[in-house]
Order: C-alpha cells, then sequence, then structure tokens
C-alpha cells in the first residue's frame, strides 16, 4: 500500500517506538522513530513531517516543549500526545499549544489507526486548499502584478499574447500604476528572457546625462569622462531596454534613439564607430504623447515607431475591487521582508483604503502598508496606522465638493499641500504622497507648482 503521510514518533521507550513501528507501517505509512526531542528536532531539520505522535513525559525535553517548537516553524504537521496521565490539564495544555488530539496510555492499534486516518483526510484537505489558493492566486497574477479586476485581466491577457513578439511596446498609464513591473513580465515570458532586462528613467537626468547613459561614450568625450564607458543599449542586446518617461526626452535624443529603432545601431558619445545592438524596446509614459506628437513636442516617426503595439494600465481607481487583493498581498511580501507577523488588516482599515481615491495607485497603496506595518502595534492594522487619516479623507472629500471637481483640480491642491506642509521638502513630501522623487517632480512641473 502506498504511503499517504510521513510519520515521526517521539517516545523515550523503545518497546512503545517499537510498537507504534509496527502498527503504522502495517497501515502503510512511512514511518520513523527517536528516543527523545532533541534528535526529534534534527529529523524535522532534514525534512517536513505530516504527523508526529509525542510522548508527554521524556527526559532532556518534555512533548510540550517539543510541540511548542515543532508549530514555531513548521505549523503545518499534525501533533499527537502521548500520556499515561490523563487528566484534563494537560490535554487542554496540549491543544492550547497546537495539538491536534491526544492519546493515552495504554492504547490499542484500532484506536490508533481511526486517530491517523483522521489526521491523514484532515491534512488531504489542507493541502487541497493549499493548492487551491496558490492555483486561484495564479489565476490573478502575471509575474508580479496581481489582480481579479475584468479590465487588468484584458491587460495581462493581451501583455502574455504580445510577449512572444519581437515588436516594440508603448505603455501607458498615471505614475504607480506598475508600467516598469508590467515591462519587466512582458521580458521574463518573452523569448529574451534569459537576456538581460534593463530599465532607465528618461526624466532623472539631464540631456546630456541621459544621451551618455544610453549610448555610453569614449574616454575624454567630456570633463568627467575618464574612460570607455558602455551604455544602456550596449548592455541591453540580446534583452530588453526598458525606457521609462519617454514623453520627457528633448529632441536631439528623439533623433538619436529614432536611429537606433531604425538602423539597430548608435555612436558612443564622443566616438565615430557605429554598434550594432539588438535590444527589444518597451517605452512607457504617463503623458499624453499623442498630443505631444500633434503639439510638435514628440516626434510622430518615433511615437509611431514605439507604438507598434500600446497598452494601457487602468488607474487603482478603475479597479478598487482588487484593493483587499493588493492589501493582502502587500501584507505578506512586508512580513517577508521585515520579518514581521501582521496578520490582518481590519474593516475599518480596508474601508477606509477603499473610499480614497488613489492619486499615487498602486505605489501609493504599496507604501501606505509598508508604512503601517512598521509602526502598528501587535499583528492588525488598524485605521489610524494607515496615512490616510479621516482628516485627509474630509479635506478629500471638501475639495470634490468645491466648484472644480476634476481629478487633476484635487491631485494639484493635494500636492501643494503636501509641500507647503513640509516646507518644499522634495523627498519628505514623495514619501508622504506615496510617490517617488521623479514623480513628483513631475507632477510639479506639470501643474506648475511654485514655492511660496
Amino acid at each position: 500500500m502506498k504511503a499517504e503521510a510521513n510519520i515521526l514518533v517521539v517516545d523515550d521507550e523503545e518497546i512503545v517506538r517499537e510498537s507504534l513501528l509496527d502498527w503504522l507501517r502495517e497501515d502503510g505509512y512511512e514511518v520513523e522513530a527517536v528516543e527523545d526531542g532533541f534528535k526529534a528536532l534534527e529529523k524535522f531539520e532534514k525534512r517536513p513531517w505530516d504527523i508526529a505522535l509525542i510522548d508527554l513525559k521524556m527526559p532532556k525535553m518534555d512533548g510540550l516543549e517539543l510541540l511548542g517548537k515543532i508549530k514555531e516553524t513548521w505549523p503545518e504537521t499534525q501533533v499527537v500526545i502521548i500520556t499515561a496521565y490523563a487528566t484534563v490539564n494537560t490535554a487542554v495544555q496540549a491543544i492550547k499549544v497546537g495539538a491536534y488530539d491526544y492519546l493515552v496510555k495504554p492504547f490499542n492499534p484500532e484506536e490508533l489507526s481511526l486517530l491517523v486516518k483522521r489526521l491523514v483526510e484532515s491534512q488531504s484537505l489542507i493541502k487541497e486548499i493549499s493548492y487551491l489558493r496558490k492555483a486561484l492566486q495564479k489565476q490573478y497574477q502575471f509575474h508580479d502584478l496581481i489582480s481579479k479586476s475584468a479590465k487588468m485581466q484584458k491587460v495581462f491577457d493581451l501583455a502574455n499574447t504580445i510577449a512572444k513578439s519581437n515588436s516594440n511596446i508603448l505603455i501607458l498609464g498615471e505614475s504607480g500604476t506598475g508600467k516598469e513591473l508590467l515591462a519587466r513580465a512582458i521580458h521574463n515570458e518573452s523569448l529574451r528572457a534569459a537576456g538581460p532586462f534593463v530599465p532607465v528613467s528618461c526624466v532623472a537626468l539631464t540631456e546630456t546625462l541621459l544621451e551618455s547613459e544610453l549610448f555610453g561614450h569614449e574616454k575624454g568625450a567630456f570633463t568627467d569622462a575618464v574612460a570607455q564607458k558602455k551604455g544602456k543599449f550596449e548592455l541591453a542586446d540580446g534583452g530588453t531596454i526598458f525606457l521609462d518617461e519617454i514623453g520627457d526626452i528633448s529632441p536631439k535624443l528623439q533623433l538619436n534613439l529614432l536611429r537606433v529603432l531604425q538602423e539597430k545601431e548608435f555612436t558612443r558619445v564622443g566616438g565615430t564607430k557605429s554598434i550594432k545592438v539588438d535590444a527589444r524596446i518597451i517605452a512607457a509614459t504617463n503623458r499624453e504623447l499623442k498630443k505631444a506628437v500633434d503639439e510638435g513636442k514628440f516626434r510622430d516617426d518615433l511615437y509611431y515607431r514605439l507604438n507598434v503595439i500600446s497598452i494601457e494600465l487602468p488607474s487603482l481607481r478603475e479597479h478598487k475591487e482588487d484593493v483587499p487583493l493588493l492589501v493582502h498581498h502587500f501584507i505578506e511580501k512586508f512580513n517577508i521582508e521585515m520579518g514581521e507577523k501582521v496578520e490582518r488588516i481590519s474593516e475599518e482599515a480596508l474601508d477606509l483604503l477603499m473610499e480614497y481615491d488613489w492619486p499615487g495607485n498602486v505605489r501609493e497603496l504599496e507604501n501606505i502598508i509598508e508604512r503601517a506595518m512598521v509602526i502598528t502595534k501587535g499583528n492588525l492594522i488598524k485605521a489610524e496606522d494607515l496615512h490616510l487619516t479621516p482628516q485627509v479623507m474630509k479635506e478629500e472629500g471638501a475639495a470634490q465638493a468645491g466648484k472644480d471637481k476634476t481629478l487633476k483640480s484635487i491631485e494639484k491642491k493635494h500636492i501643494a499641500k503636501i509641500l507647503k506642509e513640509n516646507n518644499w521638502n522634495v523627498q519628505k513630501s514623495a514619501e508622504q504622497l506615496g510617490i517617488d522623487r521623479v514623480t513628483l517632480y513631475n507632477k510639479i512641473k506639470k501643474y506648475k507648482l511654485k514655492k511660496g
């Protein structure tokens, strides 16, 4: 008979160990036995065990202490305490610590068989639930992007379809919607997955520095060029280059980029030799790029070269049904990263998150959950742990009740307010808003905000 579970017997009496080994093996289970708690823990270090039968009274380490250690590190193991001291107190204490049940010595084989059978069925159910949960999560996930909304599922389906092609892609969407995550996911699903993925922020650098960053430079090309440097396009050869905020590059760089797209070659700054490159381009922007083309601010030939296939990522306020799913994902993520043990979020706190309008989208939500997990006391995120205090919600509501109810107007007022509160400390303001500095600089430029 094929073993349905592996079982570890821990008892200091040899006759008990031998009896249990014989009975359980007759039932077809895979069984091993040790005489004390320390040897049991050594067995656990080598492999997981489905079931552990543990004697209550043992030298060196008693059964309750061993039970506690097992439940702390291997919580899925089901433990049965064996005792010759059938008192209510010991039984209740064992179950409180996490035992599934207890057996009283002397016990008969039939009683043991029934109990282990129940345990195996219980374990089977646990494994099935775990499998279904993972399958469900996979259904909602495209690499690091998670969603159950119909809008996002369409994005996932399109991304999965176009990943195998070699065409250039333009990803559109507000700041914080996950454009780089989507670009990475497409790369990981592409035929270039074994090659490099090289991200570049086109807004964080000046024109000269960005040109050097993209195409590299020769020694002596400018004052600080003390050695030859390869650019991001060279580094991305055979893989994918991700150009974030492509709408912010200068006309000169637009022309240089067009050459790479047309000829698949470029020249380092200060160099004369043409360098061939094979890199797929995924570009992204939070701007209305077609409008920039119509206004003559962005080359139409470059736009059409980049926009072979376009994907638009919806804002979080367009798929708020994903907020609970994302919250639980971020809690799990930061539990691992921070070594925290936050179990859940309160209904009041979750209601607050559902009511908020998310100008910073998923990135803002992630930052809020991270901050809440740092400051919360205990294993529950409460409403007061969130940056979204009722006062903030009240002010946003008041802004919406005003004459100008557009989202842009609300966002502009809120950013201006945070900047003023922080005396225009951009780093601090960006942290409070749940966005990065580059995004905040873009917003300041977009809304023409000025200090004072």
